[in-house]
């Protein structure tokens, strides 16, 4: 099992390249200390409507080095997709390795039991242009490999998904999530949790003959 402080001072556990349909590959990394200013300029290009989806407190040079400055000290780990040659930064995907009240209390509701020490909450966000081009899919197998390699078996959606996202529900439910309940978020709109099981499905015990 891998550690938030092992993968900080050795990136390339987790680095991969992923060739792409049509366009430059992308590089799947842990954030660095030394992305402050390309992930300030991934936060600032994000359109409103990918705003509204995401769960950044702010989308600017501040909320850049706050990301950066977390690194490795409390329970969060940010990866990056970086596009290449222009290392300019295309994804953020955040995984969280505490829960929540909240979601511990709507999920104890759907007859769902949370431990930290089996789950884990995760979060994409995708620049604007790199949206609905497959990306997504090519990522998921590299988030269910991190999962696993921080020792966790099953993913809950961090924060939710919206209801009136149906792209991102439809990218979700093919890669394996699976709804468990809806919840009214401050505004009054509406969101769904979803989780990914990871753990292996017991066979059917045989046949008495």
């Amino acid at each position: 099992m891998l550690t938030l402080t092992e993968i900080a001072e050795n990136p390339l556990y987790l680095t991969r390249r992923l060739k792409t349909h049509g366009g430059p590959d992308v590089i799947f990394r842990p954030l660095t200390h030394a992305d402050t200013g390309h992930l300030a300029g991934f936060l600032a290009a994000l359109s409103p409507e990918s705003r509204r989806f995401s769960t950044f407190d702010g989308y600017d040079l501040a909320t850049a080095r706050e990301l950066c400055d977390a690194i490795a000290r409390y329970d969060k780990l940010r990866l990056v997709l970086e596009e290449a040659p222009s290392s300019r930064i295309v994804g953020l995907l955040e995984f969280s390795l505490d829960l929540t009240p909240e979601d511990i209390a709507r999920y104890r509701d759907a007859g769902i039991h949370l431990a930290e020490t089996t789950d884990c909450r995760f979060g994409p966000t995708l620049a604007d242009d790199y949206q609905g081009r497959g990306v997504g899919t090519l990522v998921s197998p590299l988030i269910t490999e991190v999962t696993r390699l921080l020792g966790r078996t099953r993913i809950i959606l961090w924060g939710g998904v919206r209801a009136d996202n149906p792209r991102a529900i439809r990218y979700y439910e093919k890669n394996g999530f699976q709804p468990v309940g809806r919840f009214t978020e401050a505004d009054g709109s509406l969101s769904l949790d979803m989780m990914l099981d990871l753990r292996p499905v017991p066979e059917p015990a045989g046949l008495l003959t």
